[in-house]
């Protein structure tokens, strides 16, 4: 028996969109589930892990490493209640802090980045420390409260901190 292709539609109602799809291209081609599986496997092969210190009480934290997790990233969490020891020994500047630090490819990652804006810097490989999004804005992934933007911040030498995406 022949499986059944899946239209976007059809996945969207199947909740399989939390697969990371669509930063393939793969939505609304017609992928079988076995194929679905296959493809986010694939993916996230290719992408590097991610290793992210939290403090073991932060819900917001835990809500971006699942984001992370569902754009294909393999995540390693580390619990620990030293926060500020962990954002120096990575460089990260106090006024760019946020509840969270992890590590992907050699850049530091602090706070809430979209896991779009963290496969732009893996793909493009720009000069610098990391990506920032300073404080908690609520629409951050983690965060979920729609409809206060955000910038993503690339900071660290040559260039210091400027704007690399906005959300």
């Amino acid at each position: 028996m022949t499986a059944k292709p899946i239209a976007r539609r059809s996945a969207l109602r199947r909740g399989l969109t939390g697969l990371g799809l669509t930063g393939l291209g793969l939505t609304g081609v017609g992928l079988t589930g076995a194929a679905v599986w296959a493809a986010r496997a694939a993916r996230a092969a290719t992408l590097p892990p991610v290793a992210v210190w939290k403090d073991p009480d932060c819900g917001c934290c835990t809500g971006w490493v699942r984001h992370m997790r569902d754009a294909g990233f393999s995540v390693t969490v580390r619990d620990t209640t030293d926060m500020a020891a962990i954002k120096a020994a990575r460089g990260v500047p106090d006024a760019l802090q946020s509840c969270h630090t992890a590590v992907v490819a050699g850049y530091v990652i602090e706070g809430h980045v979209p896991a779009p804006a963290i496969q732009r810097l893996i793909a493009e490989q720009p000069a610098g420390r990391g990506l920032a999004v300073p404080g908690m804005p609520a629409s951050a992934p983690g965060m979920d409260q729609p409809g206060e933007p955000f910038d993503v911040l690339l900071f660290g030498p040559p260039a210091g901190t400027r704007i690399y995406a906005r959300s």
